[in-house]
């Protein structure tokens, strides 16, 4: 699942006080067809299974482009240039919605396909090595060591199995519409899972208004920083960085604070900021980062205040709840029109499943509540990539069954049908295995031993 976190402008109730910005953009994935058997592994970045045969699995990988959480206010950024995995109760939580994620979506697919009487094999959470399994009625459920994906398998081209070939049961011997049934069920899954979720949002915490006030908020300085160093404090309020004026908060205004802090390593910066009722100028000199760019070493978040509006009657909770689905939904899309339209400029901020954990973590470590928009996001997020008709996306396997259909019923060979899934399955085990490896750079433990 690709989650898009890039830069419009704040919604008008999507932020939360402390919802913090980072200076690396974070931020979900995509999903992988397997063949042999697994259908659907997903929130991982990079697939476990080999493809054989004809593909009649579907797995879902996740990797966050740049530009959802900063719009929601649901990225975690650290100044510092490095991604803070908070407290280890809040990396469970975070770790705890994506596990749920996880379930959804795979629960969509089994669903599907037992419901319409098709052969199943396994259900896993996880991937890697099984910690715990069990079997039921012919199905394997599994519990995996690496807890961010999963995947349903199918006995289709299992050498080991004892369902014959013809089977009509066979996920493979399936009509068009039964077989496309059980590809989107995952995709269906996750867009109801997302409702639910902000309805209960609506109806328990209610929903963030926020009112904008110029600059921008330190909600945290980090413990031996240079912002600590030199007289940055906790809940000052930048209003401008070297005469740069911050007159409106919001995503742009963070950004103008971490490029100017990137850029001046070891020269120093003047901030003129409030504290209480005095205005002040505090000149702050950037440590140089492992990777050449300034840091000084807090977290930022735009400047607003956050009140919570509860509806009033049955009619203005579906408002309510419509009005926030449409709106995180309209903020992937953009997302990720962002991703593809500008690629070269946002590549670099494409992360994966650590950072997602750290931006999980962030959110549940400072405001609980915001986990509400944080797991929405993540199920419409990869909703609308694995509608993409993408070699190892949903949509790619969705993409196949229809060409089968104008076909007249007829398949694509084996190899070729092979082939456009490998090369899908290549590109996310690359994408994955680079995604981990810069993540976990990017944890600010790992920078301060850099």
């Amino acid at each position: 699942m690709l989650l898009n976190i890039s830069s419009p402008p704040i919604s008008h109730r999507n932020n939360n006080p402390h919802f913090l910005s980072t200076l690396n953009h974070l931020p979900p994935r995509s999903k992988t067809h397997l063949s042999k058997s697994h259908l659907s592994p997903n929130l991982s970045p990079f697939p476990t299974q080999t493809l054989r045969n004809r593909p009649s699995s579907f797995r879902h990988n996740r990797f966050f482009p740049h530009g959802q959480e900063e719009r929601l206010g649901l990225t975690p950024r650290a100044l510092p240039g490095g991604i803070d995995l908070g407290s280890f109760e809040s990396v469970l939580e975070a770790t705890a919605v994506l596990t749920a994620i996880i379930v959804v979506h795979e629960s969509g697919h089994f669903l599907a396909a037992t419901l319409q009487g098709i052969h199943v094999s396994k259900f896993a959470i996880g991937f890697g090595p099984i910690l715990a399994k069990f079997d039921f009625k012919n199905v394997e459920y599994s519990l995996r060591a690496f807890p961010l994906g999963g995947f349903v398998g199918f006995p289709d081209n299992d050498p080991d199995s004892e369902i014959a070939t013809d089977d009509k049961n066979l996920l493979k011997n399936r009509p068009v519409l039964d077989r496309s049934i059980v590809v989107s069920a995952g995709i269906i899954a996750n867009v109801v899972f997302a409702y639910v979720i902000i309805f209960v949002q609506v109806l328990s915490v209610g929903l963030p208004v926020q009112e904008a006030f110029p600059g921008v908020l330190v909600p945290e300085v980090k413990t031996f920083s240079a912002a600590s160093r030199d007289g940055l404090l906790s809940g000052d309020v930048i209003l401008s960085v070297d005469g740069a004026e911050l007159s409106k908060t919001g995503p742009d205004a963070v950004s103008k604070v971490v490029d100017i802090v990137k850029r001046s390593p070891e020269s120093d910066v003047l901030f003129r900021i409030a504290r209480g009722n005095r205005d002040l100028v505090v000149r702050v000199r950037p440590d140089k980062n492992f990777d050449g760019t300034g840091k000084i070493g807090v977290q930022l978040s735009p400047n607003v205040r956050i009140t919570k509006v509860r509806p009033r009657n049955v009619g203005e909770t579906f408002r309510f709840v419509g009005k926030e689905f449409m709106g995180l939904s309209s903020n992937v899309v953009d997302g990720l029109k962002q991703t593809f339209f500008n690629f070269s400029q946002t590549a670099s901020k494409v992360a994966g499943p650590v950072a997602i954990i750290a931006v999980g973590a962030e959110v549940a470590r400072s405001n609980a509540d915001g986990l509400y928009q944080f797991a929405a996001l993540l199920n419409i997020n990869l909703a609308v990539i694995n509608l993409l008709p993408l070699p190892a996306l949903d949509g790619g396997t969705l993409a196949l069954i229809l060409l089968e259909a104008v076909r007249g019923g007829r398949k694509l060979p084996v190899e070729v049908e092979q082939g456009i899934m490998s090369s899908g399955i290549m590109l996310v085990i690359f994408l994955g295995l680079f995604l981990i490896v810069k993540d976990t750079l990017s944890l600010d433990f790992i920078q301060e031993m850099l």
